[in-house]
């Protein structure tokens, strides 16, 4: 590794704490929380998800996943249906209000982000794109991501335990 561990945490880190506060700058205009945009955009594939990938995909712990889910519903952008493959699990779309306020808020990150653009998606970007997901696949035990989106697993929560 050409960089000590803990260099690379300390460009990981920096790099998506600056992402988020960018990127919650415009959701501030809507109200709207990282978490939030996190489980709006997993669920505007239309698919339906349950608790425990929006959990992840929104790397929420599940009791705050439940409290930001209970709002969600609240305000109309979110409701829930038991899953009719398996009774016991609840899976959660957007309603058409929510899909409104999802697409309303790519429009206004990706505006703001115009700028990023080239570097996000040319050469480099692809390249950096795939090894950011070979690196959470290997700190996930190998595991393979999901379409581009890193979930957390076991491997994150061991590192809690002292593992």
């Amino acid at each position: 590794m050409a960089r000590r561990p803990q260099e690379l945490l300390h460009l990981l880190t920096r790099a998506e704490r600056l992402s988020v506060r960018r990127v919650q700058s415009v959701l501030d205009e809507f109200d709207c929380s990282v978490e939030a945009w996190r489980v709006l955009d997993l669920l505007s594939d239309g698919q339906g998800h349950n608790m425990t990938a929006l959990a992840d995909h929104a790397f929420l712990p599940a009791p705050s996943l439940t409290k930001l889910m209970d709002q969600l519903v609240d305000q109309n952008l979110v409701f829930r249906r038991v899953d009719p493959a398996d009774r016991r699990r609840v899976l959660a779309y957007l309603t058409p209000r929510g899909t409104q306020r999802w697409q309303q808020l790519v429009r206004e990150v990706r505006a703001d982000w115009a700028e990023l653009e080239p570097l996000l998606t040319d050469e480099a970007g692809e390249r950096l794109d795939a090894l950011l997901e070979r690196l959470a696949a290997a700190l996930d035990g190998g595991r393979a991501t999901t379409g581009g989106r890193v979930t957390t697993g076991r491997g994150e929560r061991a590192v809690g335990r002292g593992r």
